[in-house]
């Protein structure tokens, strides 16, 4: 005879995952976000967002049909566009333009005929930033959904670094319609420093979410419930414990500017998230090359996430004090 306690935790689980879960991410948007999300069909619970990335670009796109990709921007957005055989289509962000989309510009490419906004299906943007630690803002949400709404595009906001230094957590989704035309996926890795856990969320209208778990169903057998009740958990912690966090990444942050100040990087100021950028003269791979042969300290070049950061270098605030004093001092003894 089998002990239930057993079948409960250990078998197989929902693919919407447990309803405790999706209720817990939709009050944690409603207490953070004030956005409104119906738990039995506006929440999808992910093995962290990164798969939603593939989940969503399978469920919405279908071989030649164009998908908008930052540049610079994380490059899984483009590795998993190329296996979908998606045509790829760049857009820039540049420092000048706060890293922020220039609608107008790919308008005209579209009215020059360079590319067809017409045959886009996604396009994928992130905010606060990465890599460039630029921030969200009502506004800048506004001209997304107004974009997205007017040329048919589906609009993917990929917002896990909301929470890190930053004072004002937005979601895309607390514009109104954002969810008629918005996909928002969130992640616990970085807001809850649970990045082993793999445990994610997408959110949106009922029809999307619909096609997102027709994909997803078919490529997991859900998440192991002890996971999920730990994440329940995890999103009801009160307001002190972000405070405490962000107390930890910002003793980071300075570290991480004096870096950048040795070296050579200037900084540009108001940058929130999980990392810090920094540009540079010339081009930021052999800053980082430099400093990884002579103090044996590596620095991420700016080009791996595009053509746009060539000319930057990006510090990581996951390493801790301790090992961020130390790339300091060596890199002080050798520059």
């Amino acid at each position: 005879m089998l002990w239930t306690g057993v079948h409960i935790h250990h078998g197989y689980q929902p693919y919407v995952g447990i309803p405790q879960l999706r209720e817990a991410f939709a009050g944690w948007y409603k207490r953070w976000y004030n956005v409104e999300l119906n738990p039995s069909n506006e929440v999808l619970p992910l093995m962290g967002s990164k798969e939603g990335i593939m989940h969503i670009s399978m469920a919405f796109v279908n071989s030649g049909d164009g998908v908008l990709v930052p540049n610079p921007g994380y490059p899984t957005y483009s590795s998993v566009s190329r296996l979908v055989g998606a045509n790829l289509i760049n857009y820039s962000l540049k420092e000048e333009n706060n890293w922020q989309p220039d609608f107008e510009q790919l308008e005209a490419q579209h009215n020059a005929g360079e590319i067809d906004l017409g045959k886009v299906k996604l396009m994928w943007c992130n905010y606060p930033n990465m890599p460039t630690g630029a921030n969200a803002s009502v506004e800048l949400f506004e001209k997304l959904v107004e974009f997205g709404k007017k040329w048919g595009i589906i609009i993917c906001h990929d917002n896990p670094y909301s929470f890190i230094l930053n004072n004002k957590p937005l979601s895309i989704l607390s514009i109104p319609g954002a969810k008629e035309i918005c996909i928002e996926l969130n992640s616990m890795s970085k807001s809850h420093n649970m990045p082993g856990w793999r445990i994610g969320m997408a959110a949106s209208n009922k029809q999307f979410i619909e096609w997102i778990l027709r994909v997803k169903s078919n490529m997991d057998s859900g998440m192991f419930r002890a996971l999920q009740l730990a994440a329940v958990e995890a999103l009801n912690l009160p307001d002190e414990w972000y405070a405490n966090m962000n107390r930890t990444y910002a003793a980071r942050k300075a570290l991480a500017e004096a870096i950048m100040q040795k070296v050579g990087a200037t900084v540009q100021p108001g940058q929130v998230g999980l990392f810090l950028w920094g540009k540079v003269e010339g081009k930021g791979v052999e800053i980082c090359d430099k400093v990884l042969y002579n103090a044996k300290v590596f620095i991420t070049p700016g080009i791996i996430f595009g053509s746009n950061g060539e000319n930057y270098i990006r510090i990581s605030l996951c390493a801790n004090e301790e090992t961020l004093k130390e790339a300091l001092e060596r890199i002080t003894n050798v520059m």
